[in-house]
């Protein structure tokens, strides 16, 4: 499986059976799973779609939006909990407006699942954790 270094963007060719909490970059040491969300820009999103085969759970936010900052804490304690069967990011639709509009995101916080590039599944609107991770076990490739 191709992964992204959170760190650096290198690109880390992991075994399946390798896949753990403790695998680094071969770049530049770091931890692939930090098992919190990873912020990222267009250009960053756009690689990860097309270069990582790891399923990406994203969360489209806003700083201003108060039920985006309500489920914050519950996409952190997802990712620290599923990581590396997913890695969760976080776009900031106030500075990412194009990415936004290229993904049709009209309301948020809207969380999608995308893999190999293409969109799996979304979902507008925050969620208890309960409900979220009843959606990510749903909806994630296994």
């Amino acid at each position: 499986m191709i992964i992204m270094c959170p760190s650096c963007g290198g690109l880390n060719r992991v075994a399946d059976d390798k896949l753990n909490k403790q695998a680094s970059c071969g770049k530049c040491k770091q931890n692939l799973f930090p098992g919190k969300p990873i912020e990222m820009n267009g250009e960053q999103f756009t690689r990860a779609l097309q270069k990582t085969d790891q399923p990406l759970v994203v969360d489209f936010w806003a700083p201003w939006c108060g039920p985006c900052q309500g489920f914050a804490p519950t996409f952190a304690q997802a990712a620290a909990n599923f990581e590396p069967q997913a890695r969760f990011i976080k776009i900031n639709t106030e500075n990412e407006q194009q990415i936004a509009a290229q993904y049709g995101i009209r309301s948020i916080p809207t969380l999608a699942i995308f893999q190999s590039g293409k969109e799996l599944t979304r979902m507008a609107g925050a969620m208890d954790y309960g409900n979220f991770s009843r959606w990510l076990e749903q909806n994630l490739p296994k």
